[in-house]
């Protein structure tokens, strides 16, 4: 779980980073989530974009893909979420 604190350092990183990831009317399929997967081993932090014709919430989406992949929730401002998860071999962002 993830301090105010470090939810904020978390955050003013995101602030300057473009989605990776766009989610659209398909939703979160396991491909998606394999994408997110790969990319949080990589980055550790990702901002993921829902597309307009996306069906599901962006809070909703957030909670789902945290739950699935053991992540944590930093942000979700309109239709952009950003997700955080430590890499246990190479942690890079010192929080």
């Amino acid at each position: 779980m993830l301090t105010s604190k470090q939810r904020a350092k978390l955050r003013g990183m995101a602030n300057t980073m473009d989605a990776i990831i766009r989610i659209g009317k398909e939703g979160i399929t396991e491909r998606v989530l394999r994408q997110i997967d790969e990319a949080l081993t990589a980055r550790e932090l990702i901002k993921i974009a829902l597309e307009k014709n996306c069906e599901i919430e962006p809070r909703e989406a957030i909670t789902y893909i945290c739950e699935k992949l053991n992540a944590e929730p930093v942000q979700v401002i309109g239709r952009k979420i950003v997700i955080y998860r430590m890499s246990e071999e190479n942690p890079r962002i010192q929080i």
